[in-house]
């Protein structure tokens, strides 16, 4: 019985209700689903039945570079068989294909091509979005955040300081990314793209800071590289971080005494106007009145202006220096005095008898006085 049993069970197993029920060829877990071939021209030998164009506009700053970096385009987009037109009257870009296109994706991937150079990524990175393995993605986030204020906050958070946060995103993701207005442009493979659109929208809609996505995605590159947690949930490896809002403390507003009645209506421009006597004037006196009025805002305006560039040549006030002096009596000044010089009189006489010295010598008229006195007293 267990036997037939056994043999029932496999017939179930092999039993197939339909003809779409059979197993496939590609069925296979050798086979690697998510490779992408390389495009050979042999599969479509007669080229493209119908003609397709993109076209996209560009803004005005982008003129000058994509004018000097337009033949670098033409020529990757041509060994593809792509036509390209640069039209600097409208502003856009258009590309088709021709004859000789073969690849029919290509198109798109040109279409991808001018929406990249548009956003103001470099040529030569844009090209590199004609590989079949690299894709790319631009995120709108202008509508994101109403306040102007606090989307610029936001979007310079998801640069980082020195971009040094835009640079771990792309060192974890693996995608080229740059933030440029209100959008911002991803390139790389599809799994890289789908985190920084994530983390993209996480920062702009304020729900979790790039930081923390940048920490998330380190503890998960790690836990890829062990084969044992291949297949296991790693939700309870990964970091969870709450939200924590800072509650600020409200000001209590002073209560108003209640009055029934309402407050008295302020008056209007009109009576303002009817009180002054101006209601009542021609046009031309107002336009002149005005125009008195503007001439003496003017005069003051220049006037304090004056004022304020003066103030820079105005010496700074130094500070005086006060010597505090003694209060002393005048009598002892005079004692003082008398008593220095009869010390210095005493001093010189001494220096005198020392020395031997007649200061007659060295008085002017002394000598010529003492020879007259000679002579009157030979003559007597």
């Amino acid at each position: 019985m267990e036997q037939s049993n056994g043999e029932i069970d496999q017939n179930k197993k092999t039993k197939h209700k339909g003809k779409h029920d059979k197993p496939k060829p590609w069925d296979d877990p050798s086979i690697n689903h998510w490779k992408i071939e390389k495009f050979d021209p042999s599969w479509n030998e007669g080229g493209m039945l119908e003609a397709s164009s993109f076209s996209t506009l560009f803004p005005q700053y982008r003129e000058k570079y994509l004018q000097e970096a337009w033949p670098i385009v033409k020529g990757a987009l041509k060994e593809f068989g792509i036509a390209c037109e640069l039209n600097l009257v409208e502003g856009s870009m258009t590309v088709s294909t021709t004859r000789k296109t073969r690849d029919p994706y290509i198109i798109v991937k040109a279409r991808d091509l001018i929406k990249l150079l548009s956003r103001s990524i470099p040529a030569p990175q844009a090209i590199k979005i004609l590989d079949d393995e690299m894709q790319c993605d631009i995120i709108k986030i202008g509508n994101m955040v109403s306040n102007k204020e606090r989307f610029v906050k936001r979007r310079q958070r998801l640069v980082g300081p020195n971009s040094s946060t835009l640079k771990a995103l792309e060192i974890l993701t693996g995608c080229y990314i740059l933030v440029q207005g209100n959008t911002v442009a991803a390139m790389g493979p599809f799994k890289g793209l789908k985190q920084v659109r994530r983390i993209v929208l996480d920062c702009m809609l304020n729900t979790l800071h790039p930081v923390y996505n940048i920490k998330i995605l380190m503890f998960k590159r790690d836990l890829a590289k062990n084969p044992e947690l291949a297949n296991e949930n790693w939700d309870r490896f990964l970091p969870k971080f709450k939200k924590k809002n800072v509650k600020k403390k409200v000001k209590s507003k002073e209560k108003k005494p209640y009055t029934p009645f309402p407050p008295p209506q302020q008056p209007s421009k009109i009576d303002l106007q009817l009180e002054s006597g101006e209601y009542f004037l021609s046009d031309k006196k107002k336009s002149e009145k005005k125009w008195q009025e503007k001439q003496e805002k003017q005069i003051e305006k220049t006037a304090e202006n004056k004022r304020k560039r003066e103030t820079a040549f105005v010496p700074p006030e130094e500070p005086s220096v006060h010597h505090h002096i003694k209060p002393t009596d005048d009598k002892n000044d005079v004692n003082a005095m008398t008593e220095s010089l009869k010390r210095k009189a005493k001093e010189l006489s001494k220096k005198n008898v020392d020395e031997h010295v007649n200061p007659e010598d060295y008085i002017a008229g002394s000598s010529a006085a003492s020879k007259k006195k000679c002579k009157s007293n030979k003559y007597s």
